[in-house]
């Protein structure tokens, strides 16, 4: 095999699996010469934001379809599966957190008889540990690029499950604040954002169960682009998506429900503030009402000139407000 030149700073990784699944890194000058040769095996290329260039030259080395090039040189693809004569193109959405938000990346996949070209975008991470997983066990690539194509899909999904083990910590954490007679905006902010995020990555995983059944079921793939010990495997990926996707459901449904609670009870809050307010004001109103009856200037008042008039006023207004109190306290607004 020819001395492999420096690789492109966007070619991640350029490798050659023979037979037995033994790695063998190559240029991309000679991916050409073993795709048409006759040594068992295949190529896998691993680009992150590749240049135009780039995959124009792969395009000629491999005989890949113009519309699905001009595809992978973009990010802001739906997750698909398409059959190109005998290629498969592939998109999918890739996670992984940032700080305390979700950042959101997009990797697309050329899958043929003799390679995959893994093409990344935005924020995903490096499938070297996929690669290093099928390399330490190679019999697991004797099956071919599939196989490969199944370490990255199941490696995407792994990355979902703690994101939502984390936002369901998160909404287990606020559960408290949620549950206050307290308004806190910053509580009703987070939980908003919570559900949005959930809502969006629901957008990247939903989608992934029908790119996998297509995976498996596909007429491409019954035409051993994808041979039915690797279905397997991606059978149990496509199980796992599955079970996220129920976990973000599940989440989406607590959160929506926490929203709600939490501006129930602070309503409720508020109304039992009101009516405490309502009931002292009431007891404040008919002391006010008798005291302004006899503070007008009239200069004849009888009820002034009786020596008992002050203290029989006093006593009465007292009487009123006790009775009005207890009214209220049995009532339950004090």
């Amino acid at each position: 095999m020819i001395t492999p030149t420096p690789l492109p700073t966007c070619v991640v990784a350029s490798a050659w699996y023979d037979g037995d699944g033994r790695r063998h890194d190559m240029s991309l000058e000679e991916l050409g010469s073993c795709i048409a040769g006759d040594a068992p095996g295949f190529a896998w290329i691993g680009l992150y934001e590749p240049a135009r260039e780039i995959l124009l030259r792969l395009q000629d080395a491999l005989g890949l379809h113009p519309l699905a090039v001009e595809d992978a040189g973009k990010a802001h693809q739906r997750p698909k599966v398409e059959a190109y004569g005998d290629t498969l193109f592939l998109a999918a959405h890739t996670t992984q957190m940032d700080g305390s938000r979700i950042a959101y990346g997009e990797t697309h996949a050329f899958l043929g008889r003799r390679f995959l070209v893994t093409v990344r975008h935005g924020a995903s991470l490096s499938y070297a540990p996929v690669r290093q997983r099928l390399e330490r066990e190679p019999e697991l690539l004797r099956p071919g690029p599939a196989m490969a194509l199944y370490g990255v899909l199941d490696f995407i999904v792994d990355n979902y499950a703690p994101i939502v083990d984390a936002h369901r910590d998160t909404l287990q954490a606020l559960e408290r604040d949620i549950f206050s007679d307290t308004y806190r905006r910053a509580i009703v902010v987070r939980l908003y954002d919570l559900k949005r995020d959930l809502a969006n990555m629901r957008g990247s995983v939903s989608p992934l169960q029908d790119v996998l059944q297509q995976l498996v079921r596909s007429q491409a793939a019954q035409g051993q682009l994808v041979p039915e010990d690797v279905r397997l495997y991606l059978r149990d990926v496509h199980d796992h998506v599955v079970r996220i996707n129920d976990a973000i459901d599940s989440l989406r449904d607590m959160l929506g429900t926490a929203l709600s609670v939490n501006l129930s009870l602070v309503t409720l809050a508020q109304g039992e503030t009101v009516k405490r307010l309502g009931a002292w004001a009431a007891l404040l109103a008919a002391p006010t009402l008798v005291t302004s009856w006899y503070g007008m200037n009239f200069a004849h008042m009888p009820e002034l000139a009786p020596r008992w008039a002050y203290p029989a006023l006093a006593l009465g207004v007292g009487v009123v407000c006790l009775v009005l109190y207890r009214l209220f306290k049995r009532s339950g607004w004090l």
